[in-house]
C-alpha cells in the first residue's frame, strides 16, 4: 500500500483563486456615471415640452404660409375682423391694439421676411421634435441649439427692443426645455455606451463555446 501522506499521492492543487479571478474592468468616474435618466415626471414634462414646441412650430408654419398668400392689405383687414368683437368689449386691449398697430405698418418686403422666418423656424421645430420623440441621439443636440438660438434672439427683444412678459415666459420655458433635453441627451447616450461595451466586452478566458466538430451531429 502506499502511503497517502507521500507527496506524489497527493490530489493535484486546485489552480490559485487570483490566478482564476479575472480582473473586473472598472471604468473610471465619468460623466457617464453622473447621468442619470429623467425621473417620470420630469420626461412626462420633457415630453410635453416637446409637443408644445411642435405645435408652435405647426402655427408658425401656418402663419408663414398666411403671410405668403396674403397681401399687407387682407391681413389688415383679416386682424381688424378678428379684434373687433374683442375691441368693443375693452377698447384699451394690449393685444388686440398691438395687432392693428403691427399689420397697419405692413408692406410686401416685411411680410415676405415674416414668412421665410416663420417658416424656416416652423419647420426646423417640426423636424427636430419628431425626431428627438422617436430617439434619434444626434438630434438633441441640434434641438439644444434652435433652443438656444431662439433663447438669444429673445433676450436681445427684451433687453434691447422692448420688454415683454410673454417674451419672458417663453424664454424660461426654454431654458428649462434646454435642461431636460441635456439631461436626456445625456442619459440616453451614457445608456447606448454602456449597451456597447457589455457588446464588445470579451468572453473570460478559458470559457469559450465549444465549436461542432466537423462530422459529428451536435444533437438531436
Amino acid at each position: 500500500m502506499t502511503d497517502p501522506r507521500r507527496p506524489g499521492n497527493q490530489p493535484p492543487s486546485s489552480a490559485d483563486p487570483k490566478r482564476d479571478q479575472q480582473p473586473v474592468s472598472r471604468s473610471p468616474a465619468t460623466a457617464h456615471d453622473a447621468a442619470k435618466p429623467l425621473s417620470p415626471a420630469l420626461d412626462t414634462t420633457f415630453k410635453i415640452g416637446l409637443v408644445l414646441k411642435g405645435l408652435d412650430g405647426i402655427l408658425e408654419v401656418i402663419g408663414g404660409i398666411l403671410l405668403l398668400f396674403l397681401s399687407p392689405n387682407a391681413i389688415g383687414h383679416l386682424v381688424r375682423m378678428l379684434t373687433a368683437h374683442e375691441l368693443s368689449e375693452d377698447p384699451h386691449d394690449l393685444i388686440a391694439r398691438y395687432l392693428l398697430h403691427t399689420t397697419a405698418h405692413l408692406s410686401h418686403g416685411t411680410t415676405l421676411f415674416g414668412a421665410i422666418y416663420l417658416l424656416s423656424h416652423g419647420i426646423a421645430k417640426i423636424v427636430l421634435v419628431a425626431l428627438v420623440l422617436r430617439d434619434k441621439l444626434w438630434a438633441y443636440p441640434w434641438l439644444i441649439a434652435l433652443l438656444l438660438a431662439f433663447i438669444a434672439y429673445q433676450l436681445y427683444r427684451i433687453t434691447a427692443v422692448h420688454f415683454s412678459a410673454g417674451l419672458t415666459l417663453l424664454t424660461i420655458f426654454d431654458v428649462f426645455l434646454v435642461w431636460l433635453t441635456w439631461r436626456e441627451y445625456r442619459a440616453k447616450r451614457a445608456h447606448q455606451h454602456q449597451a456597447r461595451t457589455a457588446v464588445a466586452a470579451p468572453s473570460p478566458a478559458g470559457h469559450r463555446p465549444a465549436q461542432p466538430q466537423p462530422g459529428r451531429r451536435t444533437g438531436g
